[in-house]
């Protein structure tokens, strides 16, 4: 059913956009529409993926940003493998993408911060300590609701192509040693818990002092 946990969150994720940013990355991108929704905010965005089918679909949907000035540059690359620009970025998105790689990539992520920036993950783990699967038992039936909900609203509007579903990978880390290795990597960062088997870390680069 078309319900998508991502897409969900956008919002929340908005909302962590520090004052006057102007440039954006999002990291595993897939079919754009969070480097859209930032595009229309007025960010200019480096959108990077390692899939060449969702970026065929992005650019394919990239009229869709809704206007707002800013612009969207999608780029065919493995994250672990690209050279980012240091001290560059306002704004760092990760959405369900972090866990295709090696969580010390985000030491990448925080030297391309400029002072100031904000980097948000909303990432996934493995299920392993009785608070993970407490919160899975309440998050099924809503889960289950809302899917049904998003699905007879879908059957209301005009059919057309179903949009592609990136590449999906199983989470390794469980939460528990996500936030040792964030506390670790990203000293500051905060992170909670989401209802929909997901969580939120928020980093804040600390800004240069003035005059520096």
């Amino acid at each position: 059913m078309p319900f998508d946990h991502n897409d969900h969150y956008h919002r929340l994720l908005l909302r962590q956009l520090p004052p006057d940013c102007r440039t954006a990355l999002d990291v595993g991108c897939g079919t754009g529409r969070f480097a859209r929704r930032l595009a229309g905010l007025g960010l200019d965005v480096h959108a990077v993926d390692r899939s060449g089918e969702a970026l065929a679909q992005a650019r394919a949907t990239a009229g869709e940003s809704g206007g707002g000035g800013g612009l969207v540059r999608y780029e065919h690359a493995d994250l672990t493998e690209l050279e980012l620009p240091d001290r560059h970025y306002g704004f760092i998105s990760c959405l369900a993408s972090i866990h295709h790689m090696p969580f010390g990539t985000v030491t990448a992520l925080r030297d391309a911060l400029a002072p100031g920036g904000v980097l948000v993950i909303l990432g996934c783990y493995r299920e392993k300590a009785p608070a993970d699967f407490g919160w899975g038992l309440v998050a099924s039936p809503v889960n289950a609701v809302t899917r049904l909900a998003v699905a007879v609203s879908e059957r209301c509007r005009p059919t057309g192509t179903a949009p592609m579903k990136p590449p999906t990978a199983a989470p390794g880390m469980p939460l528990a040693r996500i936030r040792r290795e964030a506390a670790a990597l990203l000293p500051g960062c905060r992170i909670r818990r989401l209802l929909f088997w997901r969580y939120l870390l928020v980093f804040r680069k600390e800004a240069s002092p003035p005059g520096a």
